[in-house]
């Protein structure tokens, strides 16, 4: 079985298990494989804890979740030294959840900015420093974190800083009336049957690190990459391309933009089976890579202008180079 076959595996297991959500499954693979982080976004109940439970449980790794709260403290979440005096070395690191392989934040806007600053160094440079000293991550290494777009009493916006390390921010909503139907039934089943779940053989981290290998092949001509160049340059002089634009953007993506586009295009292509990337792999992440990077002016917001529309109206003004 070559390695993008069992990646499809995976992926149609998963949909089993994760009905009516096909986009949040495939963008969940997508984001492991290219080795970033993602943001999701979902009302309560849409399988946004059970997907990152899924992906933990075909894949024969570590999974940490992390219930984000006003009292938490950074070092619940990195560790901290602990006194032991009858050691030779008084002081002893002790690993906090953030040392595994999946990393599921739940409800991350839950907790103040210092708490989620936390997770800026591992998300970044895969690595936690506590009293001076460096630990590194493992090679297979996600975190997932999630927020509730409705409820915003007692929540702390995410800084800038924060979101731009996310590889994608992932908006998800109510699957449709047959995927509802096919949700009761599952649930009927797993009531039924607790206790008797069918043993499957899980995916070695290793078929996702062969994959990553197999991406970094993947060709992206120079017209490609000007394409997305162009992009992001529409989102930070858009008074090069349309009145509106120019109304509607305060600040553009960062180069992180950029970077998780080619990173994102390359995996989508990968997983369709192509070993090149086309204007279609692009847009079809454009979105996810780039709304929460774009910071909307107050006219924007007045007139309830989304990220996602100021995003069409971009694919719409940005030629492909011939």
């Amino acid at each position: 079985m070559t390695t993008l076959q069992s990646i499809q595996q995976l992926k149609e297991r998963m949909s089993k298990s994760i009905i009516g959500q096909d986009k949040l499954v495939e963008r969940l693979i997508l984001v492991l494989l290219a080795d970033g982080n993602m943001l999701l976004e979902g009302l309560p109940g849409l399988a946004k804890t059970r997907a990152i439970k899924s992906l933990a449980s075909e894949l024969n790794c570590g999974l940490s979740r992390i219930q984000f709260t006003p009292d938490l403290l950074p070092s619940d979440i990195t560790g901290t030294e602990i006194y032991q005096p009858e050691l030779k070395e008084k002081f002893v690191f002790q690993k906090g959840p953030i040392f595994s392989n999946l990393i599921l934040a739940d409800e991350i806007n839950r907790s103040p900015a210092k708490v989620q600053s936390a997770l800026l160094e591992a998300m970044e440079e895969r690595q936690v420093t506590v009293a001076g000293k460096t630990y590194k991550m493992d090679e297979l290494f996600m975190v997932m974190a999630t927020q509730n777009p409705v409820e915003q009493e007692g929540t702390y916006p995410l800084p800038e800083a924060q979101m731009d390390r996310f590889l994608m921010h992932v908006i998800i909503d109510y699957p449709d009336d047959a995927s509802e139907l096919e949700i009761m039934r599952l649930n009927r089943n797993e009531q039924s049957n607790k206790g008797e779940k069918e043993e499957t053989e899980k995916l070695s981290p290793q078929v996702v690190f062969d994959a990553r290998k197999e991406i970094s092949e993947v060709t992206i001509s120079e017209n490609m990459e000007k394409y997305i160049v162009d992009i992001i340059s529409a989102t930070r002089y858009p008074n090069k391309y349309s009145e509106e634009l120019a109304i509607w953007i305060e600040f553009g993506a960062s180069p992180r933009g950029s970077i998780s586009l080619d990173k994102a295009c390359r995996t989508h292509a990968w997983m369709h089976a192509k070993d090149f990337v086309s204007p279609d792999n692009i847009r079809a992440v454009v979105h996810d890579c780039l709304r929460h990077r774009l910071i909307l002016s107050y006219e924007a917001n007045a007139d309830a202008i989304t990220p996602d529309k100021v995003l069409d109206e971009i694919l719409n003004q940005v030629a492909v180079v011939a």
